[in-house]
């Protein structure tokens, strides 16, 4: 039987969580369309004989039984979730790839030495409940778990809530030493998310490291009042104070070289068209390669919004919500991905990321390394987002190589 293609199985799941409204797809965790591709998963997975099992975090683990043994097995994967809106690479294409990786390996009548797991990362890209990567960060414990719990999305709803929902015993949420000793190596496979591959003539490239990032809420508190009877000069309007602390991380974010700043998201409260909000709350996505100046960053955005707030007598509130370092993937399990690689694609680029992956928290427990496939868009989070599909077989192809290489 043919091997099958990495875009089929995309196709099958292309109408699976398309946003009307904003157009792509929106996929948060442990909702109708993320529920559905978890199902997907499973039914691809069996079909290719792997053993699926669900673990407490929601993490789902497909596995190719070597030995009596899962420890220090060798782990590939990626997400199913999306951002609002995003586009349909983002995290799929890692596990597609994934399987037909393993599709591969079985018609070339590979043996391994050592388990294989393809894993379903929840929650990567912390759409719904604000937190990126928080399956791998749950795992690692990383992340607190009655934090965790006690995280609510737009409207209310804890996580621990959507975790029972889906099944979970939010009890049971946080480290699990069991399930970090299976991981003793890690690849990602991951669509490119900027224009690195795109003007190169490759296919394929291997992650050298991660850019440092975090996310934080900035909460501007001003006086909520009537719209139309309250005269301009008697308002403290949060909303005024929210727009200049925009263009001012633009601003701050321009001064510093390599930074990276974001206001992605905005919300007033109440959110009324004729009420002067009460509240406005504002999340910063803030990155650079040296983590010192992301906190400094930080402490500028802070200080230029108190001072900003002040003038325009309201107040600001700054809240961490997550927080990674730069990342450095092992060195030398990139240089056994490029002696992989060279077979089918001779001098493959070693490319860095501004993006955040599992693949990164998951470093602390195990080596790590990331397969990114070109994007020739160089578009991401976004309905453009666009992978050829001769590429996307590339990419299958190249992680396959890698996958035997390391069994």
């Amino acid at each position: 039987m043919p091997t099958t293609t990495v875009s089929s199985l995309l196709d099958g799941i292309d109408d699976v969580g398309r946003d009307t409204s904003r157009g792509g797809y929106s996929r948060g965790v442990h909702t109708e369309p993320e529920t559905t591709l978890r199902e997907w998963f499973r039914a691809e997975a069996a079909r290719r004989g792997l053993a699926v099992e669900t673990d407490r975090n929601g993490i789902l683990w497909a596995w190719w039984d070597a030995t009596d043994s899962r420890e220090g097995a060798l782990v590939t994967g990626s997400h199913l979730d999306s951002v609002p809106g995003g586009g349909a690479f983002d995290g799929p294409l890692g596990v597609a790839s994934a399987l037909v990786a393993v599709e591969l390996l079985r018609e070339r009548g590979v043996q391994p030495r050592r388990s294989l797991a393809v894993a379903v990362f929840p929650e990567e890209e912390g759409s719904r409940f604000g937190v990126a990567c928080l399956g791998s960060r749950l795992l690692t414990g990383t992340l607190d778990a009655d934090r965790a719990r006690s995280l609510q999305d737009a409207d209310g709803t804890t996580f621990a809530e959507a975790a029972r929902a889906a099944g979970l015993d939010p009890a049971h949420l946080g480290r699990d030493e069991e399930a970090t000793r299976r991981i003793g190596d890690f690849v990602e496979l991951h669509v490119e998310q900027g224009r690195g591959l795109a003007d190169l003539d490759s296919a394929v490239a291997v992650g050298s490291t991660m850019l440092g990032h975090g996310r934080w809420r900035l909460s501007i508190t001003g006086q909520g009042n009537h719209a139309g009877t309250t005269l301009m000069a008697d308002r403290a309007d949060p909303m005024i104070a929210a727009a200049q602390v925009v263009l001012a991380v633009r601003r701050i974010a321009a001064e510093q070289d390599g930074a990276r700043a974001t206001v992605g998201r905005l919300q007033p409260v109440p959110g009324g068209t004729n009420v002067i909000a009460s509240r406005v709350d504002l999340w910063l996505d803030v990155r650079h390669e040296e983590d010192a100046v992301t906190a400094s960053l930080i402490e500028r955005i802070h200080g230029q919004a108190q001072k900003i707030c002040a003038f325009e007598g309201c107040r600001a509130t700054l809240t961490e919500e997550s927080r990674s370092g730069t990342v450095h993937f092992d060195g030398a399990l990139q240089r056994t991905l490029g002696n992989a690689l060279n077979r089918s694609f001779p001098a493959a680029p070693t490319l860095p990321t501004g993006a955040g992956h599992d693949a990164g928290i998951l470093a602390a427990v195990a080596p790590t390394a990331m397969l990114f496939v070109r994007n020739p868009t160089g578009i991401s989070h976004s309905p453009e987002e666009f992978v050829e599909r001769d590429d996307a077989d590339a990419g299958a192809l190249a992680l396959a190589d890698v996958l035997e290489d390391l069994l």
